[in-house]
This record gives structure tokens, C-alpha cells and sequence, in this order.
């Protein structure tokens, strides 16, 4: 490997980007329109453009993927997390132009992000299951009679999902049926697949997780385990490694399990094996991530292990630089930084970041996609960054993490860092007896979190494009739009600016910016007040829109519709 290639953006691809540079690799960014100025590709060796502004044109795209490897160059790709870094078809495709995979063979990614073929694997080497279905749902029905059979609640999870989403947890059996069209229908837009699998949800579990490393040829190694209970819609917000109050004989079932699962795949590079420990002390098998986790840095503060550099060597054709299980040295602690606003449900807030002030101090390590004058883009995940601190014991963690939560500042968006200054004096999380669990900041937390300031909505920063002729040759121009606006302004007359429409109380608006996924009430039904008429895809998580007053509803949007923080998507009369 020479040159590699970040298949990925924001904070992700900023962190491969400094281990190439470490490693002495030439690193290539990609960028969809509206990232062209963004950190990863300031921070590049080369950048290319992917032509396009939604996922699906950049990001999720294989050819505009493999034409950027070809027009840079580039000998090895490195997916990141997110987007297709555990699509099989896009490791086969980078194989077979001829190029490095940094990530597991394909056909392990195949076996292991299939859950429904993952649970096959974790019950053939013995790792401890809940009950659930071992083949694809071929619809609502196979939900509805399997929560008869088995009881609520049940969890309905997208079979090639990862980080979230795609899962409905259901505690109703007269809601399975919508819960698995939901489920289904944001998988096909987070993953591009649709099917889903059921199982029976643990109440109130902690979710464990496990770090692996393998050399591709049968053999792997634990390099740690984590908690990640603390969590909303079943996205992890707060991280820590080790995972508090496990027996030794638990932490070592999660550890063997771990390594048994991946082991039977001749797992390749770096892997997180994935459990629930309910309150009784059942252990049920979850999935295996295929990729790197958002969360490997309190793995790497508490081991000295850099992951990403165990990745390239792996993918250079050695395996790990160690054998056994790190013992771990001291405590860290992971806060991921999301522009969401949690005092309304944590709805996302893309916005321009006007001031950002960073900690800093011994154990403090700030993991970012974005600087101050850079823009939170609707189209793409919320998380700009990650803080994670490390320190000899769990309670110096903490303590240094207070401080560090009082000195980090982001104007501009609403931020989850108010919460984070919550959770970690909250009893529950910050003592021994730990209580937590998955389900822990919806019961406990959400209702006492303030509303912020909605920030102001962000211009559009897509690019126009126009042919023009270079010393004989055509080629195509990409002109930021927000340029071509400064010129016309420039250039206007200087009239009167328009007066701003006064607002409507009939209107219905859009909580946050997003995609309209669907209409949950007919055009013309009568609504309830705090009725749910309408789901938005907002930042890759659906949210519902629900009436702000009863009356007659009238549709002004249309399905597909990209819309606005505050836009009108129809009017209650």
C-alpha cells in the first residue's frame, strides 16, 4: 500500500487521514458537493469530487467511489464507519479492480452483517442467543405471529443495519405491523436493503461490546471490551472502556464468545463483537460490526493500541502486533458530539458552527470533522465530533470529564453537550452500583432537558456545474452556489429586500430539516392535536411530525420532498 483512499467523510475520515500521515501513506479524500471545503479534504493529501449532494450520489455510491480511486491513483481503500464499510459488494468490487481492502474479506462481512447468518454462527461456537428468527420476514404478518407466539416487547431489526438504525423496539402488539414498515423502511435508506429480522427484546439490558483484531487466518484477538449502554433511539451517545461492574468470569464469557464468532469466519482486521447483559445477568449475542466503531478510541486510550495503524498492517498481510488481551490502564471515557438538540427529543440541528472552543489538559483527546466556520449538513449524520477523556480510574474519569464538558463551546448548532454535563453527575452513572441501561436516558433523563435556540437554517452549499472550453478541451466546472450568490449580490441593484411572510397558525411546519419519507394521514382527514401525520427522514433517523392543533388537514409537500427546519409541509384549518 502507497496511497489510500477514505471512502468516508467528517470525523471518520479526518482520523484515517492522521494515521496515514503517521504511516507514512499518501491519503485521498472524496467529497460530495457540499463538503468540498470541509476538514477532511483540507486535511488530505489529494481530494476528488464524487459529483453529486445526497449519500446515494457520493458516499453510497460504488462507481463514483472506484472512478475516484482511478483518477487519484490510489492502491487501498479505507471505508471508515457508516456508509458502505460493511457492504460486501463494495469490498468485492475494491478487490477486484485490483486494490487493498483495508477491512475483513468479503465474504466474512457477507456471513457477519447478515444477523440472521450471524445468529447461525454465534449458535453453532456456543455464544449465548435470545430467541429470534433465523430467516428474513416476508412481511408485517411473520412480525405480528411471532410477537403472539413469543410475547412483547420484540425488537425489529434491519438484517444488514449497523449503528442504530433500522430497529424498532415494540412493547404493543397492535403496533408490530407498523413498527416493521418503519424498520424496513428506514434500512432501505440508511443500507440500501430493506429486510428485517425480530427477536425478543431484553427490557432495561446493558449493551457490552467487545474489540477484535484478526489476522485473516483463524486467529483473533480481544483487545478489549466497552459499555455503550448510554443510549437514545438506540444510537450510542456516551461510551467507556473498560465496561464497569463485570465479574471476571463475564467479562471472560464475552471475551471467548467474541473470539469464537469471529474465529469460525477467519476474521480479517478489526471487528466488534456486540452483546446485551440483562439484569439477571443473561447475556444474549447482539451482531458483529464489520468496521471500525465510532467508539475505538476509549479501547485505544486504555490498551495504547492504535487500531487504525493495526488495520493497515493487517491489510498489508500481517496480522495484529500482539496476541493476548491488553491488560487495560486505567479508565476513558467517549462523548459524541451530535448537533441534535435533546431538549426536543434530539432532533438534529444542522447549522453554520460560528465559535468553537476545544479542552484540552493531560487525558483529553477531541476527535473532529469540523472547525469553527464549518457548516453541520443536513444530508449527512449529526455527529461532528467526538470528546474522549482517559484517566488512571473511572472516578478521575469522570472528574476529568466535567472539566473538560465545562470548557468545550459550539455555537451555532444545538448540541448534545448540556446532556453530557447532565448524565455524568447523575447517580445512576457516575457511582459504582451503575445503573444505567439502554433504555435508561428516555426513562430518566429526557423529560428534564431544556429546549435550545433553533440556529439559523443553513444556505444551500451544493455546487452548479457549467461546460466550459480549457486550451481547446471541454471539461466541466463545479461553482459553489454560494459563490455565484455573493456575485449576483454583487451585482444587484440594491432594491428594497423583500418583507418576510407573516406566519400562518394553520401551518403545519417541519420539526428539522430532512427528506418526507410519508404521510400518515390523508390529505383532508381530520387530526387530534399531538397526532402523528407525517415522517421525515432527518439526518438518516425518521422522525414523526405530529399536529400542532386539531382540524382538517390539507397536504401542501409532497413525498420525496427535501424540506427545511420550520417549512411548511401543510396546513391544519
Amino acid at each position: 500500500m502507497n496511497k489510500v483512499l477514505i471512502a468516508n467523510r467528517g470525523e471518520i475520515a479526518v482520523r484515517v487521514i492522521r494515521a496515514c500521515a503517521e504511516a507514512g501513506y499518501t491519503s485521498v479524500a472524496v467529497y460530495a458537493d457540499q463538503d468540498a471545503e470541509a476538514l477532511h479534504v483540507r486535511l488530505a493529501d489529494e481530494a476528488v469530487g464524487l459529483g453529486g449532494a445526497t449519500a446515494a450520489d457520493t458516499y453510497l455510491s460504488i462507481s463514483s467511489l472506484l472512478q475516484a480511486t482511478a483518477a487519484s491513483g490510489a492502491d487501498a481503500v479505507h471505508p471508515g464507519y457508516g456508509f458502505l464499510s460493511e457492504s460486501a459488494e463494495f469490498a468485492r468490487a475494491v478487490e477486484d479492480a485490483g486494490l487493498t481492502w483495508i477491512g475483513p474479506a468479503p465474504d466474512s462481512i457477507d456471513a457477519l452483517g447478515d444477523k440472521m447468518t450471524a445468529r447461525r454462527i454465534a449458535q453453532k461456537v456456543g455464544a449465548p442467543l435470545a430467541a429470534g428468527t433465523d430467516q428474513p420476514l416476508s412481511g408485517p404478518a411473520e412480525a405480528v405471529a411471532f410477537a403472539e407466539e413469543h410475547g412483547v416487547p420484540i425488537a425489529i431489526k434491519a438484517a444488514y443495519g449497523g449503528g442504530g438504525r433500522g430497529i424498532k423496539v415494540v412493547r404493543e402488539l397492535s403496533e408490530v405491523a407498523e413498527a416493521f414498515d418503519a424498520a424496513t423502511r428506514e434500512a432501505i435508506v440508511a443500507f440500501g436493503r430493506g429486510e428485517c429480522f425480530v427477536e425478543r427484546f431484553l427490557e432495561s439490558p446493558r449493551h457490552i461490546e467487545v474489540q477484535v483484531l484478526g489476522d485473516g487466518r483463524g486467529g483473533v484477538v480481544a483487545v478489549g471490551d466497552r459499555d455503550c449502554s448510554m443510549q437514545r433511539r438506540n444510537q450510542k451517545l456516551i461510551e467507556e472502556a473498560p465496561a464497569p461492574g463485570l465479574t471476571p468470569e463475564q467479562r471472560a464469557e464475552f471475551h471467548e464468545a467474541a473470539q469464537r464468532i469471529c474465529a469460525e469466519v477467519s476474521y480479517r482486521g478489526a471487528g466488534t463483537v456486540e452483546f446485551l447483559l440483562a439484569a439477571d445477568g443473561t447475556i444474549s449475542f447482539l451482531e458483529v460490526n464489520t468496521r471500525l466503531q465510532v467508539e475505538h478510541p476509549v479501547t485505544e486510550e486504555v490498551t495504547g493500541v492504535d487500531l487504525v495503524r493495526e488495520q493497515f498492517r493487517i491489510a498489508s498481510g500481517d496480522g495484529p502486533s500482539f496476541t493476548s488481551t491488553p491488560e487495560p490502564r486505567g479508565h476513558a471515557f467517549e462523548f459524541r458530539i451530535n448537533a441534535e438538540d435533546p431538549g426536543r427529543g434530539f432532533l438534529p440541528s444542522p447549522a453554520l458552527v460560528t465559535s468553537l472552543s476545544v479542552p484540552g489538559g493531560p487525558g483529553v483527546r477531541w476527535d473532529s470533522g469540523i472547525e469553527a466556520g464549518d457548516a453541520v449538513q443536513p444530508a449527512f449524520d449529526s455527529m461532528i465530533a467526538k470528546l474522549i477523556v482517559h484517566a488512571d480510574l473511572r472516578d478521575a474519569a469522570l472528574v476529568r470529564a466535567r472539566r473538560a464538558l465545562r470548557e468545550l463551546q459550539i455555537e451555532g448548532p444545538a448540541t448534545v453537550i448540556g446532556f453530557d454535563r447532565l448524565a455524568v453527575d447523575e447517580p445512576e452513572f457516575a457511582t459504582d452500583t451503575f445503573g444505567v441501561h439502554t433504555q435508561w436516558i428516555e426513562s430518566t433523563l429526557l423529560p428534564r432537558l431544556e429546549p435550545q435556540l433553533r440556529p439559523a437554517p443553513l444556505e444551500d452549499a451544493g455546487m452548479q456545474r457549467f461546460g466550459v472550453e480549457i486550451d481547446g478541451k471541454r471539461v466541466v466546472l463545479g461553482v459553489p452556489a454560494a459563490l455565484l450568490r455573493g456575485f449576483a449580490a454583487s451585482s444587484s441593484s440594491g432594491g428594497p429586500a423583500a418583507e418576510p411572510a407573516s406566519a400562518d397558525l394553520a401551518d403545519l411546519r417541519a420539526p428539522a430539516p430532512g427528506s418526507l419519507v410519508r404521510w400518515l394521514v390523508d390529505d383532508g382527514a381530520e387530526v387530534a392535536a399531538g397526532e402523528a401525520v407525517a415522517v421525515l427522514d432527518a439526518m438518516k433517523m425518521e422522525t414523526q411530525v405530529t399536529a400542532h392543533r386539531a382540524g382538517t388537514l390539507s397536504h401542501t409537500a409532497s413525498v420525496g420532498d427535501m424540506v427545511s427546519a420550520d417549512a411548511v409541509l401543510g396546513r391544519i384549518a
